[in-house]
């Protein structure tokens, strides 16, 4: 009894060391393999492709994170997937790495909702959670644009932080900006009909339609709430009014006021 213990107990111990062994030899082969080229992944939500496999490939390619005869022992996981999320174009990353010469990047590109031109002469992205987007050389957006006086610039910090510092909220803009610019964004008639977002000097917007000469002066944009409350007056005029009374009719269509629109007609 005491002799098939022992039996057993070496066999196990044996096959323990085997497979301690293989997986070893395993592990020294596999950081000798000779990588292929990754196979990239670009997940984009809508029309607007902002960086292509050749780009986003060239890219690591600079930053020393891709070389020709690149083994496995030479791939820097993490640092790939800190240097993807570093583009501003880039929501998520991910770098799989497989058994063998295969390899994976795969990469979820930001969905832009208004293209800012600040007063220092810049230019710039608004995504759709509120974060800046570096202009692509690759492709212009169908957005909603922006223009005036506006003080935020193409490093600013994110909607999520402006909000949460009144001292930000004071002196930005692009917290009002991001409210006007994602209801537009998610609305399809809005999305059809605003062009344009003027920023004016004493704080007010200007919404450009697409379709009509009159302007449309939102004033300001303070919360999600006031931003919806307007709206809403804006469409319910667009249905009921606009039918009978033409586009032509008006110059400007203010919204600034509580419950009401005032409407200014063409000389």
């Amino acid at each position: 009894m005491r002799m098939k213990r022992w039996v057993k107990i070496t066999l196990w111990s044996l096959f323990a060391v085997t497979v301690l062994i293989l997986m070893a030899m395993v592990k020294a082969a596999q950081e000798k393999t000779v990588l292929k080229k990754p196979h990239i992944i670009i997940r984009v939500n809508g029309e607007n492709a902002f960086l292509t496999e050749d780009e986003l490939y060239s890219r690591l390619e600079r930053k020393g994170l891709i070389y020709a005869g690149q083994k496995y022992k030479g791939l820097k996981v993490n640092a790939t997937e800190e240097y993807l999320m570093s583009m501003s174009e880039v929501k998520k990353a991910k770098v799989f790495t497989n058994i063998g010469p295969t390899w994976t990047i795969e990469v979820e590109i930001r969905k832009p909702i208004a293209r800012i031109f600040n007063k220092y002469g810049e230019n710039f992205y608004l995504d759709e959670l509120g974060c800046v987007m570096v202009p692509s050389s690759l492709y212009t957006a169908r957005i909603v644009v922006v223009t005036g006086d506006v003080p935020d610039r193409i490093n600013s910090k994110p909607v999520s932080k402006i909000i949460n510092n009144e001292t930000l909220k004071t002196n930005q803009k692009l917290d009002d900006l991001y409210r006007i610019s994602h209801y537009v964004c998610n609305d399809e008639l809005l999305q059809a009909q605003i062009g344009q977002i003027h920023c004016e000097t004493n704080g007010d917007f200007i919404l450009i339609p697409q379709v009509g000469e009159q302007i449309i002066n939102f004033g300001t944009a303070l919360t999600d709430q006031e931003v919806s409350d307007k709206f809403l007056k804006l469409k319910v005029f667009y249905k009921e009014a606009m039918p009978f009374e033409g586009w032509a009719k008006y110059d400007e269509i203010s919204l600034k006021y509580d419950k009401q629109i005032v409407c200014k007609k063409k000389e």
